[in-house]
């Protein structure tokens, strides 16, 4: 089985994105990176937003120049730039511009509990 690819997203256009869903931060995670003939990812996002109306839960990235590969993002050192789009009406309708980036999740630091853990009370 082919790992996840943990990606995070930053929407830039249109430029009240951020206002409209909330935040300008997405995360998520693709497998389509694995095929090395996939100019596109369909990316699933750990949570959804909302825009226009509609929830979104996934994304279909695509490389934001002409000529540009989406392995490239290993190679960028703040974000590579991509177009996003989101399904409607079955379909895929671009309308986002962002950066993505792979991420890394901080390992909690020996001997101290995540975050998700119930501490209990004292």
């Amino acid at each position: 089985m082919t790992q996840h690819l943990k990606l995070r997203i930053h929407v830039t256009e249109p430029w009240d994105f951020e206002r409209q869903a909330g935040t300008a931060e997405l995360t998520g995670w693709t497998t389509d990176h694995a095929g090395p003939d996939n100019e596109e990812w369909e990316v699933h996002l750990d949570h959804g937003f909302d825009f226009n109306k509609r929830h979104i839960g996934t994304l279909l990235v695509g490389p934001r120049y002409v000529g540009e590969r989406l392995e490239r993002m290993f190679d960028a050192v703040s974000g590579f730039p991509v177009r996003l789009a989101h399904r409607q009406d079955g379909e895929w309708h671009f309308a986002f511009v962002a950066m993505i980036s792979q991420r890394h999740d901080k390992p909690a630091p020996d001997g101290q509990a995540d975050d998700h853990q119930d501490h209990g009370t004292i």
